[in-house]
């Protein structure tokens, strides 16, 4: 992987993530697509979503203080009254669950068999039809402080979906929050602060196994794509929760069939291969 193949990948790294396009569909796809040519990896991908999630945590530097201090607080009475900050808290670490177990019982399906270009078109149809008719038909009330434990098991079990490329994080969460009720922007909100525990540490366990080993992606471009994906990152997370408290997700649901469908035409004509 050259210089500037690994600042393109951080590049497209930074404008997906949040997006609900699938981030890591986008690198399994332009990967092989590359002059260097192959899939970037799991560990690669994994690893730059440190730079995209570093951008989360400086622009939602407040919330997440101000909801740390009140679940650091709640420790003391951890079954007495939470306060709507404490609860965010616990619900972000009941979110997190489905991915962490998930993530460990099936990781060398996700790091081989669910990387096929097959699945991956499919699921970015697929839950592109399942984003528009929740965009449509989502009565869209509802506020994060209306969050409960249960809708906070059922986000996470929404990010965990995003364990196949093609589905996204943000795109399951934000799918999930849609068809609970949830207005455009909290549902946004909400799957920022949940991918931030199971992000950093999918991207640092994937830096700790690959560290020196032949699994390990190059150092230098890596550390270059994780920087380029944090700068990208903190303008696309501006841009986009203004986007939605506006417009819809239709411009994303079409782009995502239309991506679908061109990755179907490039295996079937040959220029992809499917693992």
């Amino acid at each position: 992987m050259s210089w500037a193949e690994a600042a393109f990948l951080g590049l497209v790294q930074g404008l997906t993530e949040f997006l609900p396009v699938s981030s890591s569909a986008h690198l399994r796809i332009i990967g092989p697509m590359l002059p260097s040519g192959g899939d970037p990896g799991a560990a690669f991908t994994a690893i730059t979503q440190i730079g995209t999630e570093a951008a989360v945590l400086l622009y939602f530097r407040k919330d997440i203080a101000r909801i740390t201090m009140a679940w650091l607080q709640s420790l003391r009475q951890p079954f007495g009254p939470q306060t709507p900050d404490s609860r965010m808290g616990w619900l972000i670490i009941l979110g997190t669950l489905p991915i962490a177990i998930l993530g460990l019982l099936f990781k060398d399906a996700i790091e081989t068999s669910l990387r096929n270009l097959y699945i991956t078109a499919t699921m970015l149809i697929v839950f592109a039809l399942i984003l528009a008719w929740a965009d449509r038909h989502g009565r869209k009330q509802r506020s994060l402080n209306e969050l409960g434990w249960t809708h906070g098991l059922l986000f996470g079990l929404a990010q965990a979906m995003a364990l196949i490329p093609g589905v996204s994080r943000s795109g399951g969460t934000i799918t999930a929050g849609l068809l609970m009720g949830y207005t455009r922007e909290a549902a946004a909100r909400y799957s920022f602060l949940l991918a931030i525990p199971a992000v950093l540490a999918s991207g640092f366990f994937q830096l700790y196994r690959s560290w020196g080993t032949g699994m390990a992606p190059p150092v230098g471009q890596t550390a270059l794509a994780t920087l380029v994906a944090f700068v990208v990152g903190y303008a696309v997370i501006i841009w986009f929760l203004k986007l939605v408290s506006t417009r819809g997700y239709m411009p994303f649901v079409i782009y995502r069939i239309v991506l679908g469908v061109v990755v179907f035409g490039l295996l079937a004509a040959g220029v992809l291969t499917p693992t």
